[in-house]
């Protein structure tokens, strides 16, 4: 009994490793992923055209990635302003939550986009 528990526990456990590498492998293959410690060090030392590219690019990502949470939120947001009860609503509304949640991410992916210039500016900058 305890033989076959460990046996089981053992290939549970491989299975999960084997998850966890292949999630990491196919992350590390659709671009860069840095941590905020490493984007600060990485922002603070940039000083070559190839620095600014990759933090350019990086800006880009997360701008597209803002961008197409946006576009979904702005579904769901059309999707819950069909359903509008007036007379015993509560704020806040569901639409209301909704539309709160796509002004955040558009203005995030704007943030992202100006620094995304300043980046594109401070590489082309290196060039000449």
């Amino acid at each position: 009994m305890k033989r076959s528990l460990f046996a089981a526990c053992i290939l549970s456990f491989a299975f999960a490793s084997a998850g966890i590498a292949q999630d990491t492998a196919s992350s590390s293959a659709a671009g860069a992923h840095y941590t905020l410690a490493q984007l600060k060090q990485l922002a603070l030392t940039a000083h070559t055209q190839e620095q600014y590219t990759a933090l350019a690019n990086y800006y880009g990502e997360r701008q597209n990635n803002y961008l197409q949470k946006a576009a979904e939120e702005k579904q769901e947001w059309l999707r819950r302003s069909q359903n509008i009860i007036s007379v015993a609503a509560k704020y806040p509304r569901p639409v209301d939550s909704a539309r709160n949640l796509y002004d955040y991410y558009m203005y995030k992916a704007s943030e992202a986009g100006s620094i995304e210039v300043k980046y594109n500016r401070l590489a082309s900058a290196d060039t000449q």
